[in-house]
């Protein structure tokens, strides 16, 4: 069996685990831990334990000592070193005017490496910077951005709620936030109440989460019809917290809501009113087809009375069929079919002038019913053509 020890190196930082490697020391202890970055002071969070022998904690780093007082006191030199570098290094952005915020500074135990951290809306050029703080601090330098939840969590401060912030106090990592979780909560959905300091979804819509998911799966939804002592009626409302559920009941033309607890809602399960739910449906059901078929029925008729419309049309317009490469003759309706009243109106057009043909009467013979005309121009080119002949 082998002990693991929980370190942190940052207040209300994240918590590493390591092999004890046979130091036992209490909460609060400083100790001397090898790390990926060197040697590094942490505090002890969590103290040593007992777990079974598994790959992963055969894999962990070890806790080399026990911090001494020098130890000790070179972490506080760190800490006074932070705050002249923070302020170099601001000075340092102010000049180069580089769009970013500087949050935080941190040194390595050793002194071979400063870290700082900031904010900015993208990504920062700061390989000039870089350069100069290096040339002032002849270490090497390491510029990392973070995100405003972090931010909030170095800086700390007070939340809605008056009390210290919860990233800032205790909570070691970050929470997946979602606005379902408000919804499901039955919380304003403004953003100026939900949200924390750091301007995003408080982490504390996370806590409750879990109970409001349980308990929303034992009660029923709102809209459905529940029993209740007093009567059936439908959900109106649900209160989580308090697992009760408002109903309204009709009797007559009043209706009245009342809230119950959860142990006194019974759904409507029983077979009488699943029958009398399935009779109405199937009457609804019933009245649904007939309705569906009546309406089928209309819109063939309509169909059909369209088609003849249009067959009718068809007919009327081009009449018989024909061959190929034949003239199609169409008749006009308005005109009149009679072609021989037609033929026996006189002819207008082409008329000669007066002064080049001498007009005459014309001579109408008429036998029985049949009538013939003959235009005085026509007794004109006669003559002529027999003067010619002469």
């Amino acid at each position: 069996m082998s002990k693991i020890m929980g370190i942190q190196f940052q207040k209300n930082g994240k918590i590493y685990y390591f092999d004890a490697n046979g130091i036992e020391s209490d909460v609060g202890t400083y100790v001397i831990v090898d790390t990926v970055h060197g040697l590094d002071l942490g505090e002890v969070i969590l103290p040593p334990r007992e777990m079974s022998a598994i790959p992963e904690i055969e894999s962990l780093k070890k806790v080399v000592r026990v911090a001494t007082e020098q130890d000790i006191q070179r972490g506080r030199e760190n800490r006074i070193k932070e705050k002249e570098a923070f302020e170099i290094c601001q000075r340092k952005i102010t000049e180069h005017k580089l769009e970013m915020k500087l949050v935080s500074v941190e040194y390595s135990f050793d002194g071979n490496k400063i870290l700082f951290y900031f904010t900015a809306n993208g990504r920062v050029d700061f390989r000039s910077l870089v350069k100069d703080l290096a040339s002032v601090f002849k270490t090497r330098i390491e510029l990392r951005q973070i995100g405003v939840r972090d931010e909030a969590k170095m800086l700390g401060g007070l939340g809605p709620c008056g009390r210290p912030i919860c990233c800032g106090s205790f909570l070691s990592q970050f929470q997946p936030v979602s606005i379902k979780m408000a919804k499901e909560q039955n919380l304003s959905l403004n953003p100026t109440k939900i949200s924390g300091v750091c301007g995003r979804l408080m982490c504390c819509l996370k806590y409750e989460q879990d109970h409001y998911e349980q308990t929303r799966k034992k009660m029923p939804k709102v809209g459905r019809t529940v029993s209740t002592p007093d009567g059936n009626g439908p959900v109106t409302e649900l209160n989580i917290i308090k697992e009760t559920v408002f109903v309204r009941l009709t009797n007559g033309d009043t209706s009245e809501i009342k809230e119950y607890p959860l142990e006194n809602i019974v759904r409507m399960t029983d077979p009488s009113f699943s029958d009398s739910n399935n009779n109405s449906d199937d009457s609804g059901n019933n009245q649904n087809e007939c309705q569906t078929s009546q309406k089928v029925e209309n819109r063939e008729k309509d169909a059909k009375g369209k088609e003849e419309k249009r067959n009718q049309s068809k007919n009327r317009n081009h009449g018989k069929n024909h061959p190929l490469g034949q003239p199609v003759k169409r008749e006009n309706p308005n005109r009149d079919n009679n072609i021989e009243a037609m033929k026996s109106k006189p002819e207008t057009k082409n008329k000669p002038d007066n002064s080049a043909y001498e007009t005459k009467k014309d001579n109408t013979e008429t036998h029985g019913n049949d009538s013939k005309t003959t235009s005085s121009w026509a007794d004109a080119v006669q003559n002529a053509m027999l003067a010619i002949d002469k």
